[in-house]
């Protein structure tokens, strides 16, 4: 269950929290490409938004021997860097991800069981 008698109730499942904090990371991402032009943009705001889901739901789902923030950065640089390659836009896919990783892992580190 959510609780697993800790008796604090704003504490959820991982997994669970992993998914919320990529929708959100995922809408904020294909939020910020909204101005921008693309040959394909409907496939490059979805493959953004994939992207960006996988980097929150991988850190809830995984238990690495290390803190959930530094699990996010990795995981963050980690799944961004096949967008980063393929577009040559370095510097705000990495950074981005890099942000939102840390900020999914410290989420999950704070409220995850």
């Amino acid at each position: 269950g959510y609780n697993q008698g800790k008796g604090d109730t704003s504490a959820m499942s991982k997994i669970i929290l992993g998914i919320i904090c990529g929708v959100v990371f995922g809408a904020i991402s294909v939020a910020t490409m909204i101005p921008l032009t693309f040959e394909d943009k409907k496939a490059a705001m979805t493959g953004a938004f994939v992207s960006r889901f996988g980097i929150g739901f991988v850190i809830g789902a995984t238990n690495l021997p290390f803190p959930t923030w530094i699990s996010g950065l990795l995981f963050g640089l980690l799944l961004s860097l096949p967008d980063a390659i393929i577009t040559k836009a370095w510097i705000p896919i990495m950074t981005l991800g890099a942000i939102g990783g840390v900020l999914c892992g410290l989420a999950i580190g704070a409220f995850g069981i």
